[in-house]
């Protein structure tokens, strides 16, 4: 397949609705719809556990210091997996040019870090997904010539088809597969299950597009997190102190409670 740097999209055009289809992108596995379902379920559970937990807090006290509890090591947690994204946000704008990615073998200096590349992208063990509430979709896959180095590429709403033909220059965020975040938790897993490729334990993946500018979101979100966090174990230690100061308050008497002789 051919590539043409200065034009990668084409917008469809009627009289080629009857295209014939590119085997290539019919042999990538569908978007894991099953993925997307379950993210917004969460979401919705979790909007009506709060709910709940707000309306039983001072009915079911320790039942609502457990789920207080439970929401904060989440809200916690996120805050945490954002945390390298959130890192990427405050670095320079200006991209690092680290060339050809087929010769490229990045060490931990470069995690993390805003580059600009050129490859050619193979099609063993590449797949297409989507994002709860996002209508673009999404490839992953690997270089050519490097299986150790992964690209993310996005195709906007509507381009996704025969003709659309992959960029062989990307920029964006470079980090170890592992590091990448929240966003691509369980990425690997979806490559081993829908196409039987392992993504190696060092891989690392270029995510086109991921400027700093465009990650800022992921401070704001962070810092939600950690509030939110914060919030509920400041709300679980002031249930603790009252039921604690009840009980100073009224000790209990052991001669009053010992069984009476007869």
């Amino acid at each position: 397949m051919t590539s043409n740097p200065s034009s990668t999209l084409s917008a469809p055009r009627p009289g080629l609705a009857a295209a014939e289809p590119d085997p290539e992108l019919l042999s990538l596995p569908a978007p894991p719809k099953r993925e997307r379902t379950i993210t917004v379920l969460l979401m919705a559970l979790t909007a009506v556990a709060a709910a709940w937990m707000a309306h039983q807090q001072h009915r079911d006290r320790p039942l609502a210091v457990l789920l207080m509890a439970l929401t904060a090591v989440a809200a916690a947690w996120m805050a945490l997996s954002l945390l390298g994204e959130a890192r990427y946000a405050v670095t320079p704008g200006h991209p690092l040019d680290v060339g050809d990615l087929t010769a490229l073998h990045p060490g931990e200096d470069m995690a993390n870090r805003y580059v600009r590349a050129t490859a050619l992208l193979g099609t063993t063990g590449a797949i297409r997904y989507g994002r709860a509430a996002e209508g673009d979709s999404f490839r992953l896959t690997p270089v050519a010539g490097n299986p150790k180095l992964w690209v993310e590429i996005r195709v906007p709403e509507g381009f996704e088809g025969p003709r659309f033909v992959p960029p062989t220059v990307f920029a964006g965020r470079l980090v170890p597969f592992k590091k990448a975040g929240v966003r691509h938790v369980g990425l690997g897993g979806s490559v081993q299950e829908q196409t039987k490729s392992a993504i190696p334990d060092d891989a690392w993946l270029l995510i086109d597009g991921g400027s700093p500018r465009a990650s800022r979101w992921a401070i704001a979100l962070a810092l939600l997190f950690a509030g939110f966090a914060t919030w509920n174990l400041a709300c679980v230690a002031r249930v603790l102190a009252r039921v604690r100061d009840r009980a100073d308050e009224d000790p209990v008497d052991p001669i009053e409670d010992s069984p009476q002789e007869t």
